[in-house]
């Protein structure tokens, strides 16, 4: 074998190794932009890049729309999220029903408790 042989088998020994390391970074891609997003799912979406490395990426797209799907501020609605100010007005509100729940609920009990006492006429 000649210079140019030998030097044609070291390429395609480096394509092929390029190639199987290039596969193996890509199916992380989805993965780190789960963790980068706070995504809630990313140790799935990492498992289901693994898993995609032997369906040859098949499922890689939809790894990759499930991980971007996912909006660290918004979640998955798209939608911003209310101002605290109406959030701390909606937890006062929240607050003061559940005082007059436990206010009705008291009141309740004392009406039980009339009315388990026998009556003596």
């Amino acid at each position: 074998m000649d210079f140019l042989s030998y030097f044609a088998l070291a390429i395609l020994f480096f394509v092929v190794l390029v190639l199987a390391y290039g596969m193996i970074a890509i199916h992380d891609i989805p993965y780190h932009m789960a963790l980068k997003r706070n995504h809630p799912h990313a140790d799935a979406i990492h498992a289901g890049g693994w898993i995609s490395l032997f369906t040859l990426h098949a499922i890689w797209p939809f790894l990759w729309i499930w991980a971007t799907a996912y909006h660290p501020e918004h979640g998955y609605s798209g939608a911003p999220r209310e101002a605290t100010d109406q959030t701390a007005a909606e937890g006062s509100d929240a607050t003061a029903q559940i005082a007059a729940l436990e206010k009705k609920i008291v009141e309740l009990e004392a009406d039980a408790r009339k009315s388990r006492r026998p009556q003596s006429e």
